[in-house]
């Protein structure tokens, strides 16, 4: 009964989530959110595993937050970077 209270108040978590993904105001604060929706789903994951008695969903869930971690950084890394290499209108060598 505890399990099933703790996966409720993650999915409750979770939809909190997917609204401030949905709703940032900032890039970034949309990448946070995604990331704490992925952190969440290896919570739900691991709890479930546990609940229903197959430990093996541990592993399932360790791959999911590496991809998870990974996709974060690459998209930090590609909004960051997104400007490189685009012309910004002026002269590409500068004034002389």
């Amino acid at each position: 009964m505890m399990f099933a209270v703790a996966a409720f108040a993650v999915l409750v978590t979770m939809s909190l989530a997917l609204i401030r993904s949905i709703k940032g105001p900032t890039v970034y604060d949309r990448i946070l959110a995604v990331n704490a929706f992925g952190t969440l789903t290896v919570v739900l994951i691991s709890v479930y595993g546990f609940m229903s008695g197959r430990p093996d969903f541990l592993d399932l869930a360790l791959v999911y937050a590496l991809i998870n971690f990974i996709a974060t950084i690459a998209v930090s890394k590609f909004v960051e970077f997104s400007h490189m290499g685009r012309p910004t209108g002026g002269d590409e060598l500068g004034d002389i």
